[in-house]
C-alpha cells in the first residue's frame, strides 16, 4: 500500500479538510447576491491577515500577476525604481520592472543573506529625492529561505518620498505582516501558499499612497487595472471579470479557520515547526543555508551533502515515501533541498518527512543516527506542550 501523500513544498500547500470539502460547493453566478456576499466575507477576513485597512482586491491569477499589477499600477516608463535582490524571486520582481520599461537598480545581496537597511539607505541617499519612484522587496526569499524584514524599509520608503513595494507570496499568513503600521504600499500574496486553498487567486493590499500614484501611471494594464478591481468592488462587492469562485469557497474557510486561531497563533505555530525542523537537520548532520536569525518561518533551505544528487533524493522520498521535497533555483539549483512548512502542515507531518529522510539519506551511504533528527523534532514539540 502506498504511504500517504506528505506535501513539504513551499506551494501548493495542504489544504485543510473542511476548507477542501467547500470547494466542491455547488456554483453560483459571479454577479450574484450569494457571490458578492462571499466575495466580501473574503475581503474583511483577507484584512485581518494583511493587518490592513487598506483596499484589498481578490484577482485570479497567481501571485505574479500581482506583482506585474503592483508595477503596472503605480510606475510609468523610464522611472527608477531600487530592487532589492536577495534571491531568485528579487530576482524576478526586477526582471518584471525591466520588462516593462523602467529603470532597475538592483541592489544585489548574497544568496543565504537578508537586507540590510543600511545598505539600503546608502543607495537611496546617491540619488536625488523623489528619484527613486519605489522600492521592489521580497519579504520571504522563497528560493533561500531567508527573512527580509519590511519594517525598516517602510521608513526608509516614506523618508526619501517613493513606494514600498512587496512581494509576501510565501510569507503572509505565515509570518508577522503589519502592512499598515510598516508603511507597505503594495502587498501580494496567493492563495496556494500559508492561506491553505488551491492555486488561482492573487490577494493585494493597496495603500491611499499606490493609489495615488496611479493616477499618473501610464504603463499598460487591463485585466490586472486595480482602479477597475476597486471601483468593481466598491460599487457591488464584485469583480471586474469572472472570480475562481470555487477558491473563494475554500479561502473563506481557511480565513474563518485563522480568524479563530488567532494571528498570533498561526505566527507561533510556524515559528515551533520552523524551530523542529532546522534542529532536526543538524542533528542528522546536515547543514542548513541560512543563519537562525535570518531563517524563514515557512520554508527551510538545507545544503545536499557531497556525493548526494538532488534528483536522486526527491525522487526516493517521492516515490518510496510518498513525501514531497522541492529544489532551488538559479545559482542554487541542485546545491540544496528545500522543505516547506506553511500552512496546513502539522507535526506528525514533519515528523514523518524527518524519519522518511533519514531513511534515504541512510540509504544513499549518509552516515548518521537513525533517529537522531527524529528525536530533535520530538523534543522541540514535547517541550512546547509542556510549556502550555
Amino acid at each position: 500500500m502506498k504511504e500517504k501523500r506528505t506535501l513539504m513544498l513551499p506551494g501548493p500547500t495542504p489544504i485543510p479538510e473542511r476548507a477542501r470539502l467547500a470547494g466542491v460547493t455547488e456554483m453560483i453566478g459571479h454577479r450574484e447576491v450569494e457571490c458578492e456576499e462571499l466575495l466580501k466575507e473574503v475581503v474583511d477576513g483577507l484584512k485581518y491577515v494583511f493587518q490592513t485597512e487598506n483596499d484589498v482586491l481578490v484577482l485570479t491569477c497567481s501571485g505574479t500577476g500581482g506583482l506585474e499589477g503592483s508595477i503596472a499600477n503605480t510606475l510609468s516608463k523610464g522611472d527608477k525604481v531600487l530592487s532589492l535582490c536577495t534571491g531568485a524571486f528579487g530576482e524576478r520582481y526586477a526582471s518584471i520592472a525591466e520588462n516593462y520599461g523602467l529603470e532597475v537598480e538592483r541592489l544585489n545581496v548574497p544568496w543565504g543573506e537578508c537586507i540590510d537597511p543600511k545598505k539600503v539607505e546608502e543607495k537611496l541617499e546617491s540619488y536625488k529625492d523623489g528619484e527613486v519612484k519605489a522600492i521592489l522587496m521580497t519579504h520571504n526569499e522563497t528560493s533561500t529561505g531567508v527573512i527580509n524584514h519590511p519594517e525598516p524599509i517602510g521608513k526608509l520608503a516614506r523618508k526619501y518620498n517613493c513606494l514600498l513595494l512587496i512581494d509576501a507570496v510565501s510569507s503572509l499568513a505565515g509570518i508577522e505582516l503589519k502592512t499598515d503600521e510598516w508603511g507597505a504600499d503594495v502587498v501580494v500574496t496567493s492563495s496556494q501558499k500559508a492561506l491553505m486553498s488551491p492555486p488561482g487567486l492573487c490577494l493585494v493590499s493597496v495603500s491611499s499612497r499606490a493609489f495615488k500614484a496611479y493616477e499618473t501611471s501610464d504603463l499598460p494594464k487591463f485585466y490586472l487595472d486595480f482602479k477597475r478591481a476597486k471601483d468593481r468592488y466598491d460599487a457591488k462587492n464584485q469583480t471586474p471579470a469572472t472570480p475562481a469562485i470555487s477558491v473563494l469557497y475554500v479561502l473563506r474557510e481557511v480565513l474563518r479557520d485563522i480568524k479563530e486561531e488567532g494571528l498570533e497563533n498561526v505566527f507561533k505555530r510556524h515559528e515551533i515547526v520552523t524551530k523542529a525542523i532546522r534542529l532536526s537537520m543538524k542533528a542528522i548532520g546536515l547543514e542548513l543555508l541560512v543563519d537562525d536569525k535570518v531563517a524563514s518561518k515557512t520554508v527551510t533551505a538545507v545544503k545536499l551533502p557531497e556525493g548526494i544528487s538532488y534528483s536522486v533524493l526527491r525522487n526516493k522520498l517521492k516515490d518510496e515515501y510518498n513525501v514531497y521535497v522541492t529544489g532551488s533555483k538559479g545559482q542554487l539549483q541542485g546545491k540544496v533541498f528545500r522543505i516547506g512548512h506553511l500552512g496546513n502542515v502539522s507535526r506528525m507531518d514533519i515528523l514523518s518527512t524527518i524519519s522518511a529522510l533519514e531513511f534515504v539519506l541512510l540509504e544513499l551511504g549518509f552516515e548518521l543516527e537513525l533517529g537522531a533528527g527524529l528525536s530533535a523534532a520530538q523534543k522541540v514539540f514535547y517541550e512546547e506542550e509542556r510549556s502550555k
